[in-house]
């Protein structure tokens, strides 16, 4: 016979398995210290996933000559870091550590797409993504081995998608607002400098999945070349970021 005192210790023991890593508080997006700043998410959102995102931003030229390079698209690999964020005990990094992440990523990891032959950022349109999904192997400056979350791309509709397949969660959205880098944010492997952070919200097209915004922050490389320099035509750029779901 099974004692009441023994089922409680198995209740006690599973809800503390099951509970999750304690918090310190709830982590906000972090501000660029600039004169502009991002807007707080709104009133009653929680907090779902942090995501270490890495991959490509896509620009095209009209021509050499032109003075604007006009955004593409981006394709990019997910992974979670949400227990390293600093405001979560025992697994949470220290801040200088967190906040150099995205760098250590762009400057060490492995490249995460499939990439077309005899390219260094270019990834092959028709399959960009590794299958089945790998997680991000130990690089320096990394907290060790990063679980898979995701993925990051532009639908059909050039609408920002983010499918974080591992835990179910799914956003479309739509630029709500954007601020520049910090002016000492890596410039990338190409040296073009860092992309903006970004506030996104739900686009209402119906395809979101327990998820209404997300912020990019903390970005790394990521921004284009000029059309002088990348000639008429595509380019893709190799980034690194944070993004916080909410």
């Amino acid at each position: 016979m099974v004692s009441v005192k023994s089922l409680l210790l198995a209740t006690m023991a599973t809800a503390a398995y099951a509970a999750p890593r304690c918090v310190k508080s709830m982590p906000a997006p972090p501000k660029t210290g600039g004169t502009k700043e991002l807007a707080d998410p709104a009133p009653g959102l929680v907090l779902k996933k942090i995501a270490l995102g890495y991959g490509i931003q896509n620009y095209t030229c009209a021509d050499e000559s032109s003075t604007s390079v006009s955004a593409s698209g981006a394709v990019a690999v997910l992974y979670d870091v949400t227990a390293y964020h600093p405001a979560t005990a025992k697994t949470g990094l220290t801040k200088p550590e967190w906040e150099k992440l995205p760098e250590s990523a762009l400057r060490s990891a492995s490249f995460p797409l499939n990439k077309l032959p005899g390219s260094e950022y270019n990834a092959d349109p028709a399959q960009p993504f590794p299958a089945p999904p790998e997680d991000m192997a130990t690089f320096s400056g990394g907290p060790g081995l990063l679980k898979f979350l995701g993925h990051h791309y532009f639908d059909a509709t050039g609408t920002p998608m983010f499918d974080l397949s591992a835990v179910g969660l799914k956003a479309s959205v739509v630029k709500l607002d954007g601020v520049e880098a910090p002016k000492d944010a890596y410039e990338g492997p190409m040296g073009t400098g860092a992309v903006a952070w970004l506030q996104l919200v739900e686009s209402k097209m119906g395809l979101s999945k327990g998820l209404s915004e997300v912020y990019r922050v903390i970005t790394a490389g990521g921004a284009p070349e000029a059309c002088s320099v990348a000639g008429k035509g595509d380019q893709s750029v190799p980034y690194a970021t944070f993004y916080y779901f909410y």
